[in-house]
């Protein structure tokens, strides 16, 4: 099948963490024999920061480990007729401008024969639901959630059956355990600061347990103000910037373990969707500590594929113990690796996004390649 797909970058992962499981499932697609063609608008907000903070080298690490993908990159007057006229599959990322989501479903409602779904990767839906709805949808044959309580809230705006549970997944094809194991050492966390969604959080489940057990801690991410970067000093902690997410794996590879400290809209408003950081964390096989959140669709096997801390002290005990029993690191590693192979891969979503795209008259089954 011939899918199109319109994010807000695939280039760039900076701040924007759709572009990990994007390349992942259309790298997959492209494996199983399917003609892919990702399309980003010119300027794209994350893109403009990465270019802006490191220049082109930035994109060597996207361009040099994933061979198979490229993007077009358009401009507001993209011939979308011309752009489309062969698509079986139009999937739009909620990360767009509401005049594009528009103008492919009223394609989509004036005959178009693809098949249209919008995919909603965001908390917004809950923590901010005018910017989703300012989206016109008419004409989408259906929406793709990335958790079930983020699906509900389109139930309850109508979609009913036309809403799919597709959670993010890792890239096992990228994110993987070294070939040749290495000294490991410290803690590491991947993330960005944000908007100070779990500043708070982040001293009670990271920053304090580290220096309190004496355990050196690195960090890694964008969007660090003055005073996080304040904060990270105090605890003595090593800022290393951004890292290319497709470099991830190699930093995973040289510490004894990492830490899932979630957003708070994460936490209240939509339990049950781990970030992506999880699927990636599990899949290299390191030792993970999560602080508090809720597995309520039962991804995982908490307490087995990673520690859960209920609170700061135990945040602390969890990480002494991961340091100082070997034992307990290699049945965490385990039992992580399993869970994300059986059921969390990038390969398992492109068979579950065929599915979907079947009770609707699309394609075939994938036949997936090594």
């Amino acid at each position: 099948m011939k899918f199109a797909y319109f994010t807000h970058s695939l280039a760039s992962c900076w701040n924007h963490g759709n572009a990990h499981f994007l390349r992942g499932v259309l790298r997959e697609l492209v494996h199983g024999g399917h003609e892919v063609t990702a399309y980003e608008p010119r300027g794209a907000w994350s893109l403009e920061n990465l270019l802006k903070d490191h220049g082109e080298v930035g994109l060597d690490a996207y361009h040099s480990l994933y061979p198979e993908l490229s993007s077009q990159v358009f401009d507001p007057d993209l011939d979308l007729r011309e752009a489309l006229a062969d698509a079986d599959v139009v999937i739009v990322h909620e990360w767009n401008d509401p005049w594009l989501v528009a103008a492919i479903g009223k394609m989509r409602r004036e005959g178009a024969a693809f098949t249209l779904l919008f995919h909603d990767t965001h908390h917004r839906a809950v923590s901010d639901p005018n910017a989703i709805r300012q989206f016109d949808l008419d004409g989408y044959d259906g929406v793709l959630a990335f958790g079930e309580t983020l699906a509900e809230v389109y139930r309850r705006w109508g979609w009913g059956n036309r809403v799919f549970v597709w959670h993010e997944a890792a890239d096992t094809r990228l994110f993987h355990p070294p070939v040749e194991e290495t000294k490991r050492d410290d803690l590491v966390w991947i993330g960005n600061w944000g908007d100070d969604e779990r500043s708070a959080e982040l001293e009670s489940f990271l920053f304090r347990p580290a220096q309190t057990v004496g355990l050196p801690l690195e960090i890694y991410g964008v969007r660090y103000p003055g005073h996080a970067l304040e904060t990270l000093a105090r605890y003595g902690v090593t800022y290393r910037g951004w890292l290319p997410n497709a470099r991830a794996p190699e930093v995973f590879a040289r510490h004894l373990a990492t830490v899932h400290v979630p957003r708070r809209f994460y936490v209240d408003m939509l339990p049950g969707i781990p970030t992506i950081r999880v699927f990636e964390a599990l899949a290299c096989g390191i030792p993970l500590i999560s602080a508090p959140w809720s597995d309520s669709e039962g991804l995982f096997n908490p307490g087995t594929d990673y520690l859960v801390a209920r609170d700061e002290r135990q945040m602390e005990q969890h990480l002494n113990a991961v340091r100082n029993d070997a034992d307990l690191r290699r049945s965490l590693v385990k039992n992580g690796l399993a869970a994300i192979r059986s059921r969390h891969s990038c390969a398992h979503r492109a068979e579950q996004l065929l599915a979907i795209l079947a009770t609707y008259g699309a394609g075939a089954p994938m036949e997936m390649s090594a």
